[in-house]
């Protein structure tokens, strides 16, 4: 019995396939601005720690506040202003119902001279010309309000982004100091999630065979992970392997090396 054990044990030993792999955190953000500004703030004390939804580093954002102030004054005024032509177009179309009505009832009449008929016919042209050019004046009034109110949400988002949050992200680094400038694309910092870990593993082509049923050890021990990606494209640097990656539960220590065997 002792004999078949062994012999087990032996067989199960030649057939496994052993890697080790660093545990690293499941995502590693590179932060960039989409802003360009000065740089008011940074929390490095937050390095290696869990973000809180306090921003770590501060863009300055006055100049947009400002703006967006003005902005609204400005739609206040333009609202007001389009209320009151669409007041006026309400009174202009009385008007111009009274002015077609005695137009059409004297365009007939023979005791009406030319003159007068003329006279009547400008007048209801006038009346309509003026419907018209308040319809214009609130349609570009309408085109105004959307103009503004498109800048004031890029503003809102630019002030947004002048105030960096990742909530639940640990902060891995920062590259940027108070005081420095930025521009669009400068790099200002990474962050991790380190909800879940990850293991990355190079395979061999004959290890990609019956991948799913294969259980996997880490340090010696089952797990009931499977392998979560498979890239079915030899690595670039690891040439003739394929990069394969693990998604683990967290553990309280990242960057440590654990042992991976396919059995």
């Amino acid at each position: 019995m002792k004999v078949i054990l062994s012999v087990l044990f032996l067989s199960s030993f030649l057939f496994s396939k052993v890697y080790y792999s660093k545990v690293e955190p499941y995502e590693i953000r590179n932060i960039s601005s989409n802003v360009s500004g000065l740089v008011l703030f940074t929390d490095d004390n937050m390095i290696g720690k869990k973000l809180s939804s306090k921003s770590y580093i501060k863009i300055d954002a006055e100049l947009d506040n400002k703006e967006i102030n003005s902005i609204d004054a400005k739609l206040i005024y333009l609202r007001n202003t389009v209320k009151a032509n669409e007041n006026i177009i309400k009174n202009l179309d009385k008007l111009l119902l009274k002015k077609r009505k005695n137009y059409d009832n004297i365009k007939s009449l023979k005791i009406k001279s030319t003159l007068e008929k003329d006279k009547e016919f400008y007048d209801l042209i006038s009346s309509e010309n003026s419907y018209l050019n308040t319809m214009k004046d609130i349609n570009n009034l309408k085109i105004q309000i959307a103009d503004l109110e498109l800048r004031h949400a890029h503003l809102k988002r630019s002030i947004s982004d002048k105030n960096l949050v990742a909530q639940g992200f640990v902060l891995y680094s920062i590259a940027v100091k108070a005081g420095q400038v930025v521009g669009i694309s400068t790099p200002l910092a990474q962050v991790a999630d380190v909800s879940r870990a990850l293991l990355t593993i190079y395979l061999d082509e004959e290890d990609l065979a019956d991948l799913d049923n294969k259980k996997i050890y880490i340090d010696g021990v089952l797990s009931q992970y499977k392998i979560s990606r498979i890239l079915n494209i030899a690595d670039s640097k690891n040439i003739s392997k394929y990069k394969a990656q693990i998604i683990i539960t967290s553990p309280k220590v990242f960057s440590k090396l654990a042992k991976v065997e396919l059995k």
